[in-house]
């Protein structure tokens, strides 16, 4: 991984704990409210984001900081199929 690729890897995982925090404890988030946080353009460039947001989710899943969710569940990363939210890891 480049230091680009690296800084931008930091920056999403950063978004994702932020918008958590301003959540409800709770609360889940959607990848793509991270993927439009932090474009900085004002079209659907935003997009080409969902797969690297989706990859800063499970790296944060295996640091134990957040779960990635379908129907309410957490879910392995090999089990996903289709959309899912981020939400805090219950300890």
């Amino acid at each position: 991984m480049t230091e680009t690729e690296r800084r931008g890897t930091q920056r999403l995982e950063r978004a994702i704990v932020d918008l958590l925090e301003r959540r409800a404890e709770t609360a889940s988030i959607c990848p793509s409210d991270v993927a439009r946080a932090v474009y900085e353009g004002d079209d659907d460039g935003w997009r080409e984001l969902m797969e690297p947001v989706r990859r800063a989710a499970w790296r944060l899943v295996a640091e134990g900081e957040v779960e990635v969710t379908q129907g309410g569940e957490a879910v392995a990363e090999g089990e996903v199929r289709g959309p899912v939210r981020i939400r805090r890891a219950r300890r």
